[in-house]
Parts: C-alpha cells; structure tokens; sequence
C-alpha cells in the first residue's frame, strides 16, 4: 500500500492560486512588499503546482491580511436598524403602488403617474438622511 500524500504536496487549483494572488495584492496595499517583489511572487504564485510552493511564496510574511468583508450600507446602532426598517416600508409601500398604476395603466390606459407621489417625498426624506449621516456604519 502507498504512503499517503503529505499536505505541503497536494496539487492545488487555480482557485487557491487566486486567493493566495488577491492575499499578495492585500499585502501590497498594507506595505509589506514592494511592486518588484509583489510582481514576483504573483508569478511564483501562478507557476506553483502544490501547496508547499504557495506556501513557501508567504513564508516570510506576517498572517496575510483577510478580506475585506461586505461593505455594510446600514450601521449596527439603533439609527442604522431604523433607517433600514424604514427603506424596507419605503421600498414595499412604492412597489405596490407602482404595481397598481401597472395594472391601471395597462388595462384603462392614460393614467397619470401618481405613485411617484407617494414614492418620492419620503425617499427624498430618506435620501437626506443617509446623507448627512444617519444610519450609516460607522456614523451616528
């Protein structure tokens, strides 16, 4: 019976080549390497066949920075937890609206667009919000 495949010598795919690739460039953002040696290391990266090649590209890095998470549009606090509330009736009350004058629309024909009434003062209330900081990560 054959020894099993040591971890540092199983084939790798392009998907890990391209984590390691976007870690490399997260390194670079933060100053740890330089263009020539980011420049190099992308190409070890993408001519390394297994995981001891990747890994032996980051040795002597520090932890390489994570991902970024996804950007948040709403704050945590209790003002992002409102205006978020808010949107979602904003968002439902103008769809249905909409939906109605559709339907008005395509079966009697000639209607005046009046679900932007009903649409547009509160979003503009919302929008000057958010503007000046309500709600948003990282505001108050």
């Amino acid at each position: 019976m054959s020894e099993p495949v040591r971890s540092e010598d199983l084939r790798i795919s392009d998907a890990e080549r391209a984590a390691v690739a976007a870690g490399l460039q997260r390194a670079h953002d933060a100053g740890q390497l330089d263009l020539a040696e980011f420049d190099e290391r992308v190409r070890a990266v993408w001519a390394a066949r297994t995981r001891g090649d990747l890994a032996r590209v980051t040795a002597d890095l520090p932890a390489l920075p994570p991902p970024p998470g996804p950007r948040r549009v709403f704050g945590d606090d209790d003002a992002g937890t409102a205006m978020k509330v808010l949107t979602t009736i904003w968002l439902c009350l103008g769809l249905v609206n909409l939906a109605v004058w559709g339907i008005l629309e395509g079966t009697v024909g000639g209607i005046h667009p009046w679900w932007l009434y009903v649409a547009l003062p509160p979003g503009a209330v919302l929008g000057t919000l958010y503007a000046i900081g309500i709600g948003r990560p990282g505001r108050g």
